[in-house]
């Protein structure tokens, strides 16, 4: 391996020429020295016992044209969820401070759509302004994007744009038909070149073996430069969608604690300035898995009641969990800083691309 190493020998600098074969190696360490090695890494390059607090809003729910096999909001699913117009701005601004209030230093907004229509701009860019404002560190996520419409959200103060790339290639079109991969990458890569900071990871638990657990990290890990935030989700199936139904009442519908905790020190230990945030399906993680997720790497967390459409585990919760842990919330200062810190200005991306 190159760069800086730690006395384990595991690369605590980025490395985007990872092998699969390099990655399948470190699912298989035994779990003990797996876990270990993540939190050396971890602990080169981000404080040790703090966690970042995030909320996620659903600006827009349901009525998406995308058919993805996990999601309670396709109008391929029949899962009850209700199609709702873009919320008023000032309406997303008062949930932000509230947010705020409850600790929360990253306030997420998801609109169900395959990519925004240019009407639905100016309203998207008022949020952002407007809870950048809170001092509070913005991402959004809203389909696909024109390389126009990055800029704008640049141009606007967005620091962070979420678009999962969801599993591996291999397995992509069993999640998902109404787009591929690529169509996925194009958008990072516009995101990327407009200087906004890249959030993308995946869902872990939708069936896939170990080998897809090893290409969504290797897809990841091998991108131009490591999404600055990764997502690990746990599958919640929701009856009604492709992937509920398949997996309702089977070992599939839950993929094995130890394994979502391999996944997470997998992606620190091969990104390790990233910020890995555990997301959906903590509600159905016991305290003791969240807890060995944090040895391994994972230094953010969504809070609240609900993900978008999904349960999440409630605010007086996760204070209690972090009182028993000992972990300290992200203050607003810290987490601000580092994204100004991180955000690349856009012409130095694009003269990067051009070398």
């Amino acid at each position: 391996m190159t760069d800086t190493a730690t006395a384990s020998g595991v690369a605590t600098q980025p490395r985007n020429d990872w092998t699969r074969e390099e990655i399948a190696a470190l699912f298989d360490l035994p779990f003990t020295e797996l876990v270990f090695r993540a939190a050396e890494v971890h602990r080169a390059n981000h404080k040790a016992n703090e966690v970042q607090l995030s909320t996620l809003l659903s600006i827009k729910t349901g009525g998406c044209v995308e058919d993805c096999g996990y999601c309670s909001q396709s109008v391929s699913a029949n899962s009850g969820v209700k199609a709702t117009k873009l919320m008023e701005v000032q309406q997303v601004l008062q949930r932000a401070a509230q947010a705020a209030d409850q600790g929360s230093t990253r306030f997420c907004m998801g609109a169900a759509w395959r990519n925004p229509k240019d009407r639905d701009m100016p309203a998207i860019i008022e949020m952002v302004k407007g809870v950048r404002a809170l001092g509070m560190e913005t991402c959004m996520t809203l389909g696909m994007l024109t390389p126009e419409q990055a800029d704008m959200l640049n141009e606007a103060g967005l620091d962070y744009y979420n678009h999962n790339i969801d599993t591996s290639p291999e397995r992509y079109d069993q999640v998902i038909t109404t787009r591929t991969m690529e169509d996925r990458l194009d958008t990072l890569t516009n995101v990327r070149m407009a200087g906004i900071n890249v959030c993308s990871g995946g869902i872990v638990g939708m069936g896939e073996t170990r080998a897809d657990r090893v290409g969504f990290v290797h897809t990841l890990a091998t991108l131009p430069d490591h999404p600055q935030s990764v997502p690990v989700n746990a599958l919640v199936p929701v009856k009604g969608t492709v992937l509920g139904d398949m997996l309702a009442d089977t070992p599939l519908a839950k993929i094995d604690d130890v394994e979502f905790v391999r996944t997470v020190a997998v992606a620190r230990i091969t990104m390790p300035m990233s910020m890995v945030r555990l997301s959906a399906g903590r509600e159905s993680m016991n305290e003791m898995t969240q807890a060995m997720c944090f040895m391994a790497g994972a230094n953010s967390i969504f809070t609240g009641d609900k993900l978008l459409t999904a349960p999440n585990s409630g605010d007086d919760n996760d204070a209690a969990m972090f009182a028993r842990l000992g972990i300290k919330p992200m203050a607003i200062s810290e987490t601000a800083a580092d994204v100004e810190a991180s955000r690349m200005p856009k012409g130095c991306a694009k003269l990067e691309a051009a070398e």
